[in-house]
């Protein structure tokens, strides 16, 4: 049987570069406390972005997909699922929705992760929902070709019960007994996790739904404003270079999940980030155009009306447009491609 010891991690010395992310994430964290209790009433059209994008992006991730608008109808609630790709959008949404509003009512426990399963799931006629694996499954990397590589064989349904047990058990102690850093405990928790693969279907999910959890549980509520999902989605060949690698020797206790520890809280340092470049442009009192300016100045390389409108939440796609044409006139960006493959480029 699998068990875990996350005493162990009290005296674990950890690279430079771990080090330093850490510390970052603590430093930006204050900001962003501190910028959310001048201003938070600005970042609600922030917030609907987060969410939707990652609903998109974890979903994306497993190959899970509708158009745009459908997507939009399905989290303002103005329609409903038609096919079962709707049906799974619309329960990570759901879930979602459960952490965002009661994560400090959710313990870390077995039972507690059996029913966020459950809830992602509410909405599809399947058996399996909010219940632990009955068959072996494999941790499988889906390449931007289509070609599926097994990466890693995890735990056995039969394991499967004691070993969640366990690292519940254990995290709870790190968090709350051995007083590690949340932020160091948080990716081996998730990493741990998904070697245990504890579902016949979902586990990246929910194992992006944990993370958003254990973060909020611990104060680190950038989640909620970028999607950490959505990262996750751009880099996911990175990501699943970081689990193969952190997994090898896992079974035997020796493995080095230093590289998804490293690439986690890189992801967690880059939405941080990007919330401090979007607060430089809603916190000030400007006209649309000024806002797309300023975003646009804040960009290297290509970008399209998408990039712009997530830095400015607080102007229409019609606005944005309006304003990216004009800069067109003045000669700062130039508009390149057509259609849904259009993008701008700065020319000063």
């Amino acid at each position: 049987m699998k068990y875990f010891d996350y005493a162990k991690l009290k005296d674990r010395k950890w690279p430079k570069e771990v080090v330093n992310y850490v510390g970052l994430i603590h430093e930006y964290k204050g900001k962003q406390q501190l910028y959310l209790k001048q201003k938070e009433e600005k970042l609600t059209k922030l917030i609907d972005l987060a969410k939707r994008q990652s609903t998109e992006a974890s979903n994306d991730i497993e190959g899970i997909r509708t158009t745009n608008s459908r997507l939009l109808k399905l989290m303002s609630d103005k329609t409903t699922p038609i096919n079962r790709n709707e049906e799974e959008i619309l329960g990570y949404r759901y879930a979602l929705k459960l952490i965002h509003e009661s994560f400090e009512y959710i313990p870390i426990k077995s039972n507690y992760i059996l029913q966020i399963h459950k809830e992602m799931y509410r909405f599809i006629d399947v058996t399996f929902g909010g219940k632990f694996k009955d068959t072996q499954n494999e941790i499988v990397a889906i390449h931007e070709n289509g070609v599926k590589e097994v990466i890693f064989k995890p735990l056995e349904p039969f394991e499967t019960p004691l070993a969640i047990e366990s690292l519940c058990e254990e995290y709870n102690k790190a968090i709350k007994e051995y007083g590690i850093d949340p932020l160091l405990v948080i990716p081996i928790f998730i990493h741990d996790f998904l070697c245990i693969h504890p579902f016949n279907d979902g586990n990246g999910r929910i194992s992006r739904l944990l993370t958003t959890l254990l973060l909020y549980q611990s104060g680190f509520m950038i989640g909620k404003y970028i999607s950490l999902e959505k990262k996750i989605q751009i880099t996911k060949q990175e990501y699943y270079e970081a689990l193969s690698k952190s997994s090898n020797g896992w079974h035997e206790g020796k493995n080095d999940d230093t590289a998804f520890v490293k690439y986690l809280l890189g992801t967690i340092l880059a939405a941080y980030r990007d919330f401090e470049d979007r607060v430089s442009v809603v916190s000030k009192k400007q006209s649309a155009l000024e806002m797309v300016r300023n975003a646009v100045h804040q960009r290297i390389g290509k970008f399209t009306k998408s990039d712009i409108i997530e830095y400015c939440p607080e102007i229409g796609s019609r606005s944005v447009e309006s304003s990216l044409k004009q800069l067109c006139n003045e000669g700062l960006i130039e508009k390149r491609g057509g259609g849904r493959s259009t993008y701008y480029v700065k020319m000063k």
